[in-house]
């Protein structure tokens, strides 16, 4: 299924006020379809008139329910519905999504817990319709050239791997929905899954895991799988920043060191959703179970009790704990 300006695709977005939301709509823009509709009950949502001014927009779910369901009752109904919404509602409006007649495109996390992955796959069977998860990493050509490198090696070889990304947040963080473990999954979860996605996407199955520090601002912990060994640690505080960092005055670090070799992957990224949607819409895409392995991992981080700076822990972990 894959629009094109003589015939584009009906998009609905739920989430258009969020970070991410943008992104979403340059994909749907360039991929040659449209925005109907739009749902957040934040009403800070100018972004939409650089990419669909005409797109009716809602600040209630209800009245949103409405206008998809008199759309669908036209024969004029949903394709695509775009998710961009706080990680805990994710599971809710992809059920919507599928209910309404659509294909959902979700932002990661796909759920919280990876049991409410079977509650879709229900629902995916009841209503014909799927719902792809964005997991942009996987696209990325750095990380692809990856794959192969690992999958050409010897059998048995078991890579060391250093995974480090550190992004700041003010304040506000705290504040807002990503501060509620509950509702965000915690640092792990909201800034880690897409790269816990790729380890395993990567390096294979998970065979254990142990967390040596998991607090409100860092996360950190000793990942193993069947062809690596993965010391990773995760950050929104500024503080926790590499030095050499803080004196180029940035607020984001990212590092993957494979058997002392940084991997460069700093380039790249801007594109990836449009990518993304193109892959879903000429056929591919990532469905829900290609999700299930980084869900199960970040539950597991989410719910263990840490150990301590014990055993071959991440070097930035001991400037972090409290």
């Amino acid at each position: 299924m894959t629009g094109t300006l003589a015939n584009p695709l009906n998009f609905a977005l739920i989430g258009a006020a969020g970070y991410i939301a943008p992104r979403h709509m340059a994909a749907i823009k360039e991929t040659g379809n449209r925005l109907i509709a739009a749902l957040d009950p934040n009403d800070s949502v100018g972004i939409i008139d650089s990419f669909f001014p005409d797109a009716d927009f809602f600040v209630e779910f209800e009245r949103f329910d409405r206008h998809i369901d008199k759309l669908r009752r036209r024969g004029a109904g949903i394709d695509f519905m775009s998710i961009c919404s706080p990680n805990y509602l994710h599971d809710a409006h992809m059920r919507f999504a599928l209910r309404a007649g659509a294909n959902a495109i979700c932002e990661k996390p796909l759920v919280l817990n990876p049991w409410n992955i079977d509650g879709i796959a229900e629902i995916e069977v009841e209503s014909g319709r799927r719902v792809f998860n964005i997991l942009q990493l996987r696209l990325h050509p750095a990380i692809q050239e990856l794959r192969r490198r690992v999958a050409a090696a010897p059998a048995g070889k078991v890579f060391d791997v250093d995974l480090t990304y550190l992004t700041s947040r003010g304040h506000w963080y705290y504040t807002s929905w990503k501060g509620d473990i509950a509702k965000s999954g915690g640092v792990a979860t909201n800034i880690g899954v897409h790269f816990f996605d790729m380890l395993a996407w990567v390096f294979g199955r998970r065979l254990d895991s142990r967390v040596h520090l998991l607090q409100a601002d860092a996360a950190s912990g000793l990942l193993s799988y069947e062809r690596a060994r993965v010391r990773w640690f995760l950050s929104i505080n500024q503080d926790h920043l590499p030095e050499a960092a803080k004196t180029a005055g940035k607020r984001t670090y990212r590092s993957i060191l494979i058997e002392g070799e940084e991997l460069e992957f700093s380039e790249g990224f801007t594109n990836l959703h449009t990518e993304s949607y193109r892959d879903i819409l000429s056929g591919g895409g990532f469905g829900i179970e290609e999700s299930r392995a980084s869900i199960e991992a970040v539950h597991d981080i989410r719910t263990a009790a840490p150990l301590g700076l014990v055993g071959d822990y991440h070097p930035l972990a001991a400037a972090a704990k409290d």
